[in-house]
C-alpha cells in the first residue's frame, strides 16, 4: 500500500488567473495535503493565479521543456521524459496539446502515468470555426488519454463529434464555486480608489482584458445609460489601454473603472446591479455562476451553456450571439427596472445554490483523478 501522497502534474500554457486556472487552484486547495502538485506555466512570467493557492498545499514549479513549438519527435520525446515520476498528468487546453501528443507516442516507453486532458474553450482564432488541422491533431493526440474533461454541453458535443472521442473517455463536469461566499452583501469599499457611492448603480463584469471578451461594447453601452450608472470591469490584460482610450473618446472615462484582477470576487460581484458578459466565445463561465450566486441578473449573448446556466426568469435578457445591439438594448431596458433586477437576481441565486456549488464539482474531480491513480 502506497502511503505517500500522489504526485499530480498540471500543464498550463499560462497560469494567469483565468477560469481554468482559478478552478485548478480551488481543487488543489480543497484537497489540501492529500496530494503533491507540480504546476508548469508554459510562459514562466505568467503565474498570476499562484497567489490563490493555500499556504497549506504542497506545490512545486518544475523546470520543463517548452510546451509549444514544432512537434518534432525529439521535442515530443523530451516532453515525455519530463512527465515521468508522476502519478497523474493533467493537461489544459490547446496550449498543452503537444504534451498530450508526447504522452500518446511515448507513454509505454517511459511508463507514464494516466493523462487527463481538460478543454475549457477557444481563443479568438477559433471563435467562428474550429480549425481542421487542430481537430485532426487533437484526435490523434488524445488517442491514449485516460479522460477528456469538458465543462459544457457544447464542448461535449465537439469532443464526441469533431474530435471523435469515445463516449467513455469524455467527462462533462460543470464548474462550481463556494456559493455561500456570495450570500452576504459585500462592503462598498472594494479597494483603495474603488468604492460604490450611495445612489450609484454598477454594471459590472469579471473578465480578462482580451479581444475575445469584446469589452468595448460595454464601454459603449455605459455611454447610453443614465449618468448614475458606472461600469466596473475587474480583470487584467492587453486590452486595457484600448478600453481606456475608448472611454476617453466617448467622454465616459469618469464612469469606467478598471481595478485590475480582484482575487476575491465575492467582495465585488454582489455590488453589481447588473452583470454583463459580452464575450464572442464562452463555454461554462465561472463568472456567470458567481454573479448568479450573488443574486445578480445576467445580460449576455447566448454562447456556450449560458442559456442553460441561468434561471429561466433570466432567459429573456440573453441576446443572440454576435447581436451587440440586442445586448445593449437588454442593458438599457433592465437599467430602468429595479424590481425586475431584484426578481431575476433572486431566481439566479436559488439556481446557483442548488446546482453549482463547489462540493459536487470537487467530488467528481476527486473520484476521476484518484480512481485513475488507483487510490
Amino acid at each position: 500500500m502506497n502511503l505517500l501522497p500522489p504526485r499530480i502534474l498540471h500543464l498550463h500554457s499560462t497560469f494567469d488567473a483565468g477560469g481554468k486556472e482559478v478552478r485548478c487552484t480551488r481543487l488543489i486547495n480543497a484537497w489540501q495535503q492529500d496530494a503533491d502538485h507540480a504546476i508548469v506555466s508554459g510562459d514562466p512570467t505568467k503565474r498570476g493565479a499562484a497567489h490563490l493557492l493555500s499556504s497549506v498545499v504542497k506545490v512545486s514549479w518544475p523546470r520543463f521543456p517548452p510546451l509549444q513549438g514544432r512537434p518534432t519527435p525529439r521535442r515530443l520525446k523530451a516532453l515525455a521524459e519530463a512527465m515521468t515520476r508522476f502519478d497523474l498528468i493533467c493537461s489544459y487546453n490547446w496550449g498543452a496539446i503537444d504534451a498530450v501528443m508526447a504522452h500518446t507516442l511515448f507513454a509505454d516507453r517511459f511508463g507514464l502515468a494516466p493523462l487527463v486532458h481538460h478543454e475549457d474553450g477557444f481563443n479568438e482564432d477559433e471563435i467562428d470555426r474550429l480549425k481542421t488541422r487542430r481537430n485532426w491533431y487533437r484526435r490523434i493526440a488524445l488517442g491514449r488519454s485516460a479522460a477528456l474533461v469538458v465543462p459544457s454541453r457544447q464542448l461535449e458535443r465537439i469532443a464526441l463529434e469533431q474530435w471523435q472521442q469515445p463516449r467513455a473517455r469524455v467527462q462533462r463536469i460543470g464548474n462550481g464555486i463556494e456559493t455561500q461566499d456570495f450570500a452576504e452583501a459585500p462592503k462598498p469599499q472594494v479597494q483603495p480608489g474603488l468604492a460604490k457611492a450611495s445612489g450609484s448603480l454598477w454594471l459590472g463584469t469579471l473578465a480578462g482584458l482580451r479581444e475575445v471578451k469584446n469589452l468595448a461594447v460595454l464601454v459603449s453601452a455605459i455611454a447610453q445609460l443614465p449618468p448614475e450608472w458606472q461600469l466596473v470591469i475587474a480583470g487584467e490584460g492587453p486590452q486595457r489601454g484600448a478600453l481606456e482610450q475608448l472611454a476617453r473618446d466617448l467622454g465616459v472615462e469618469a464612469r469606467v473603472h478598471l481595478p485590475g484582477f480582484v482575487d476575491q470576487p465575492e467582495k465585488i460581484v454582489g455590488l453589481f446591479d447588473i452583470f454583463a458578459l459580452s464575450s464572442h466565445s464562452e463555454q461554462f463561465p465561472i463568472s456567470v455562476v458567481e454573479a448568479m450566486a450573488a443574486g445578480v441578473p445576467v445580460v449576455a449573448p447566448r454562447v456556450g451553456d449560458i442559456a442553460e446556466m441561468v434561471a429561466s426568469e433570466n432567459g429573456p435578457l440573453l441576446s443572440a450571439a454576435g447581436d451587440e445591439a440586442g445586448l445593449v438594448g437588454s442593458l438599457r431596458n433592465l437599467a430602468q427596472q429595479p424590481d425586475q433586477r431584484r426578481r431575476i437576481g433572486a431566481a439566479n441565486r436559488l439556481k446557483a445554490q442548488a446546482e453549482y456549488d463547489a462540493d459536487a464539482m470537487t467530488r467528481r474531480y476527486r473520484a476521476l483523478y484518484w480512481g485513475l491513480m488507483g487510490r
